[in-house]
């Protein structure tokens, strides 16, 4: 994905999660040398939200190009937020991994959003 491109898909995600009810607490959280696209909170709930998106011609759907190592990073960046934020908050109980994939086609702006897309454990 391309910087501005990614940058616009972000920004897009960020604008359709306030829409639903939740704060941005972040965008392109930095936890040493992880990174989290979106983090918001809504309720008790904190949702982290990795944003993919893929041109017309891409081999692979946004979906698709989430893979193990992928996966692994973004539970590792999670649990790193757990432990050096999250946690000390006492308003927040939980924390949930979304993906969203962001299109942009003929001036607009799709998004297609899965709550718990990746769940952890072993």
């Amino acid at each position: 994905m391309s910087q501005p491109q990614g940058a616009l898909a972000e920004l897009a995600v960020a604008d359709y999660l306030v829409s639903l009810g939740y704060d941005i607490l972040g965008r392109n959280v930095r936890l040493g040398a992880l990174e989290l696209d979106v983090v918001a909170k809504k309720g008790p709930l904190v949702v982290v939200v990795e944003v993919r998106t893929r041109g017309p011609g891409a081999y692979e759907r946004a979906f698709e190009s989430i893979g193990p190592v992928k996966r692994a990073r973004l539970l590792r960046a999670v649990d790193r937020l757990w432990r050096r934020k999250l946690k000390a908050m006492r308003d927040v109980e939980r924390v949930r991994i979304d993906v969203a994939a962001v299109t942009f086609a003929d001036g607009e702006t799709r998004i297609e959003y899965v709550p718990g897309a990746i769940v952890g454990g072993p």
